[in-house]
């Protein structure tokens, strides 16, 4: 049996070397760092403004009721198609027509009368000129006519009037369209200049947003964006700016601008939210990384360089930029690589283990 004396050695030189290994793994693994790298390349660098708004259209008509009545038909509902021209509600005609006939009746005996003080006249003209009658009665007779005349206008306006009325029974549809707002049922009271309906044209989408006052001078007029609408997020749907409107709100500091939508696009709406990104610029052969490299120390741009699989902290110089990347203007080559994503821990000098699952 051995003895513990002879034992404890061959221990002592085990334990040192587990222990060494351990101070070499962690040494090791200290200064190795797994990361995400990305190649410098030259391409396309698109400078777009960035704008929030909703989805309008451009032809869509209010119709307000211009007079007051019951109404007695309705031709169209909430959500249906409806033609130029076509009746959507009609008033109650029972009331108008009877305010018609009434208006017509006075007229009629204003005119009768009219016409019998009209004779009078002329007969007292000719008594007068023959000295059967004195003055007065000659100027009564000038009087009653006069007076007469102005009552039969009044009248005459009346009837007319009433006839416009019977002719605003009837609310038809100024364009062609969906209605998106028709609730009145017959039997409903509307009063006079109520909102009774509204039309839009589907075929006539545009987005409404608003962008920054710094960032409307470099809009212009055909320039292309690309729209998102919340409610169809999986889309991109291409626009160009249709108008730019002069005007800057004092309080909102941005101006309205019009973007036109390329073609038809199914189950948009009206009021939609909608983000845009409308190019200004278009650079070809741009050398950039992505924006997520760069990181700033003392006012000063920097990425981490990936070189001989090493960390190299690598001053650069920027110059323009879109969303995703900034092109590069000193410091970097095409060909170089760079880490995605910075971390505080990086040192120069560790061990860069690239990850395989990088994706562009």
């Amino acid at each position: 049996m051995q003895t513990l004396q002879k034992i404890l050695p061959k221990y002592t030189i085990a334990l040192g070397i587990v222990f060494l290994a351990t101070v070499i793994y962690l040494v090791t693994r200290g200064n190795t760092v797994v990361v995400e790298a990305h190649p410098v390349k030259k391409m396309e660098l698109a400078q777009a403004v960035y704008a929030t708004g909703y989805v309008d259209a451009d032809a869509m008509a209010d119709l307000r009721s211009e007079i007051s009545g019951t109404i007695g038909f309705v031709g169209a509902h909430e959500g249906e198609w409806v033609d130029k021209g076509s009746t959507i509600l009609v008033f109650d005609e029972r009331r108008l027509q009877l305010a018609v006939e009434e208006a017509k009746a006075a007229y009629a005996e204003q005119r009768s009368e009219t016409y019998d003080l009209r004779a009078r006249r002329k007969r007292s003209r000719n008594l007068f000129r023959a000295g059967a009658i004195a003055r007065q009665e000659l100027d009564d007779a000038e009087k009653e006519y006069t007076q007469a005349m102005k009552l039969l206008q009044q009248r005459e306006l009346q009837l007319k009037s009433r006839q416009d009325d019977l002719k605003k029974q009837v609310v038809t549809a100024p364009i062609a369209g969906v209605l998106t707002l028709q609730e009145a049922k017959i039997g409903d009271y509307i009063v006079a200049n109520t909102l009774v309906a509204r039309v839009i044209d589907t075929t006539s989408y545009i987005v409404n947003v608003e962008v920054d006052e710094l960032d409307v001078p470099r809009l212009k007029t055909g320039q292309p964006a690309t729209v998102a609408l919340d409610a169809l997020p999986e889309k991109r749907l291409s626009s160009s700016v249709a108008r730019v409107v002069p005007q800057t709100d004092r309080i909102t500091k941005t101006s309205k601008v019009f973007l036109a939508l390329d073609g038809y696009v199914e189950s948009i709406q009206v009021g939609m939210t909608a983000t845009a990104n409308i190019i200004y610029n278009v650079q070809e052969g741009a050398l950039l990384v992505p924006k997520s490299s760069v990181f700033e120390e003392a006012r000063q741009d920097y990425v981490w360089k990936i070189e001989k699989r090493h960390l190299k902290k690598q001053r650069i110089v920027t110059g323009a930029s879109d969303i995703r990347y900034v092109e590069i203007l000193d410091g970097l080559s095409e060909g170089d690589s760079v880490v995605v994503k910075p971390e505080e821990k990086f040192k120069e000098g560790m061990e860069a283990k690239i990850r395989a699952d990088r994706a562009d």
